[in-house]
């Protein structure tokens, strides 16, 4: 009986280390949501931007994509934002889709702008940048590395 007994003390034991670990890299990761203020933006492809994926500036965790779809009239993505109340942006401020290296989360990068002037709630960030695929970047290289002109492929 007192070995079954020791096998319980260390299974809660071992149970209650996990729980704290999983607090404690919740707590440290910045995974909660950002409350604040909302903008959008919107962007000609978001390709696997998803609702609460980060919004980052200077590397640093500034707000949540709290929302996306796409617009029934021009078929561009729409995203929303929610910005720290705190993180003022500028009215050039750009924003981009970028991603945590080659097969990473992607996140929207704000690049504030130089205006003095910033945007209000609700406002949208006018300035995008599309995400570029993998696909995309190696094509563009294999491009500029084979001179960049395209001879059509047939002879004369």
């Amino acid at each position: 009986m007192a070995k079954d007994g020791r096998e319980i003390l260390v299974g809660m034991a071992v149970f209650a280390a996990l729980v704290l670990a999983l607090g404690l890299s919740y707590g440290g990761s910045q995974l909660k949501p950002v409350g604040g203020y909302a903008l959008m933006a919107t962007f000609n492809r978001v390709d696997g931007l998803v609702v609460g994926d980060d919004i980052r500036l200077s590397g640093m965790k500034v707000g949540s994509v709290v929302d996306h779809g796409l617009d029934p009239e021009t078929f561009d993505a729409v995203v929303a934002l929610s910005i720290a109340s705190e993180v003022k942006q500028p009215t050039d401020t750009v924003a981009g889709i970028a991603s945590e290296g080659l097969l990473g989360d992607k996140y929207v990068r704000l690049e504030p702008g130089t205006q003095k002037t910033y945007l209000a709630a609700g406002a949208t960030i006018t300035k995008t940048k599309d995400f570029r695929s993998l696909g995309d970047q190696v094509g563009e290289i294999i491009f500029l590395a084979t001179g960049g002109s395209d001879s059509g492929g047939g002879t004369k």
